[in-house]
């Protein structure tokens, strides 16, 4: 009897085990994302992640095309917040947007290794290194990476360029904070505004460390991660 009682819960365990090992894991599914640029063929793509020009100098896990996705009901919020661009003669330039968890642990990786400061010119030049965990500018999980957060600009259509917001993408640093009005001009302070205002009407919200950064307000997956690459 006992020999038969082992043989069944073995079967048993076997069984969830093998249960388990089908079960689609949630985190690869991206069947609710778009491409942005289906949604809004006009959107200028800058991907910086896809590129060595970041602040980590090396082309970044899990980008393997020069394209962004969102969630579909980020993608339809932000057609919203284009249209009122393009209206005022300006088209978005998307820097990033759906962030796949793997290029998040290369982030965690790189800032682990102190000597490598390659970009640090570039992009964060008034700290340490060993310092951007402690500040916040490197985390183990991204609001990217649930899908409805995009890093943004708009471009200029008559002159031919961006628009002045007074500070680059992904500089690491108080210059960024959308609200610092003492270290940009009153115009560039004006763009930054102008730019927030019209995300927020369009559903998202803003992060007041970075001028470049809308997440959707009622984003789909507030606690999924999704890892699927950008190809």
């Amino acid at each position: 009897m006992k020999s038969n009682s082992f043989l069944v819960c073995f079967a048993l365990c076997c069984l969830i085990a093998m249960a388990t090992s089908m079960t689609p894991d949630p985190s690869l599914d991206n069947s609710d994302f778009v491409k942005i640029t289906d949604v809004i063929p006009d959107a200028i793509l800058e991907v910086r992640y896809f590129s060595t020009y970041n602040f980590v100098g090396d082309r970044i896990d899990g980008y393997n095309a020069p394209v962004s996705y969102l969630t579909k009901e980020a993608a339809a919020a932000l057609k919203k917040a284009s249209d009122v661009f393009v209206k005022d003669g300006y088209r978005i330039r998307v820097y990033d947007a759906y962030r796949p968890q793997m290029a998040v642990d290369h982030f965690k990786a790189w800032a682990k290794d102190v000597e490598d400061t390659r970009m640090k010119a570039y992009f964060y030049p008034e700290l340490d290194k060993s310092v951007l965990f402690k500040l916040g500018y490197i985390a183990s999980r991204s609001g990217h990476s649930r899908g409805s957060t995009i890093d943004m600009t708009i471009f200029d259509m008559a002159a031919g360029h961006n628009v002045d917001m007074g500070g680059t993408f992904d500089y690491f640093g108080e210059l960024s904070h959308p609200g610092n009005q003492e270290a940009v001009t009153p115009q560039q302070y004006a763009n930054r505004m102008y730019l927030r205002k019209v995300m927020v009407d369009a559903g998202f919200r803003p992060y007041e460390e970075e001028w470049w950064h809308f997440t959707l307000k009622d984003e789909p997956f507030p606690d999924t991660y999704f890892n699927f690459p950008n190809e």
